[in-house]
């Protein structure tokens, strides 16, 4: 009787045993219920901005070319800082032909005194030549009758559905002059720049979400209202300050892709008027600088100013333009929008106003 007892005290305490066993050992037979998040990977689609790719799909593209050559040091007349900025907007099939391009140049000029004085209007409006149409005044001296931007808009259309390379290869004069048939009645300006741009923004050129049907839009913003005096121990700087975009537009005007970039053209003197800066260096955009530019260790947000303005211009997709104006911003032009704070902080009232220009002259 007493075996039989012991023997069943002993069951119990094995039993028990047992059981605690494996209360402690629950945790480790749940842990793929602690790891079900693992399992929900998939919503979270790490390439957020990845682009779907259709038939449809075409490549959006921006190239700004610029260069400060022309400037000259003050002297018996006053000094000239000049900047030109070719642009170039293209949208690219997937066999690498145009569908669409637009051309336009920010001819920018300062002047400053033999006493390292500004002497331009430094609120004054900077138009391209585009924006400027007849008033740049080219129809007097073309041999065709045609204006700048008519010209302009005639090499664009000329470049449509043909490759880079079919491009490059336009015969032209020994100073660039197209001698094309199809091209000499209506184009007689120099076209190795606006070849050179345009083999560049194909090269930049992105699957961004526009279609072949998209109309493609470029807007420029020029300022040069950063420009400053020389002293007697400081440089003056005339300061050519550009905004550009390229953006495209469905049938409802609402922006399916868009790229935005700037220069600061800067050119620098002293307090005779001579010019201190080198002016056969490259003018690279902010985009083309990059982290070189050396805007993150000041943002307040850790952010590069091309990584900014990608920002917006990933923000403004699906947009109209009429919606990207209205995007809040306060007395500094700076958004006050709660989905944009996180991820822009520099200004945004030039941006919203390329954009504006973009869907203006869209086609």
């Amino acid at each position: 009787m007493k075996k039989s007892i012991l023997l069943s005290l002993i069951l119990t305490m094995s039993l028990f045993a047992f059981a605690g066993c494996a209360k402690e050992e629950a945790p480790v037979s749940n842990d793929p219920v602690v790891e079900q998040p693992a399992a929900e990977e998939p919503k979270t689609e790490e390439p957020a901005g990845e682009v779907e790719v259709t038939e449809d799909s075409v490549k959006t593209g921006l190239a700004v070319i610029s260069s400060v050559e022309k400037s000259a040091d003050a002297g018996e007349k006053d000094g000239l800082a000049q900047t030109d900025s070719v642009v170039m907007a293209v949208t690219v099939d997937q066999d690498g032909k145009i569908v669409k391009a637009a051309i336009d140049t920010a001819q920018t000029k300062i002047n400053f005194t033999k006493e390292g004085k500004i002497a331009s209007d430094k609120e004054a409006e900077y138009k391209s030549k585009q924006e400027l149409g007849a008033d740049y005044g080219m129809v007097k001296a073309s041999s065709i009758g045609k204006e700048w931007f008519e010209q302009a808009n005639a090499l664009a259309d000329y470049m449509v559905g043909k490759t880079v390379e079919e491009i490059k290869a336009i015969p032209v004069t020994d100073t660039g002059v197209p001698t094309e048939a199809d091209l000499t009645s209506s184009v007689t300006i120099k076209i190795n720049g606006y070849v050179a741009a345009v083999e560049k923004a194909v090269e930049n050129a992105e699957f961004l979400g526009a279609t072949k049907n998209d109309e493609l839009g470029l807007g420029v913003v020029t300022t040069i209202s950063k420009s400053k005096d020389a002293a007697a121990d400081a440089e003056g700087v005339a300061q050519a300050y550009s905004t550009f975009t390229v953006t495209t537009f469905d049938a409802d005007g609402k922006i399916t892709s868009s790229i935005i970039d700037a220069s600061q053209s800067n050119v620098k003197f002293d307090a005779t008027g001579k010019i201190t800066t080198d002016l056969t260096a490259d003018v690279l955009t902010k985009n083309e600088l990059g982290d070189n530019y050396g805007m993150k260790k000041a943002s307040k947000i850790g952010k590069e100013w091309y990584e900014q303005a990608k920002a917006f211009a990933d923000f403004v997709v699906g947009k109209t333009a009429e919606e990207v104006k209205a995007i809040a911003v306060d007395a500094e032009g700076t958004t006050t929008d709660a989905d944009l704070v996180s991820s822009v902080t520099i200004g945004i009232d030039a941006f919203q106003n390329i954009v504006a220009k973009a869907a203006a002259s869209a086609k």
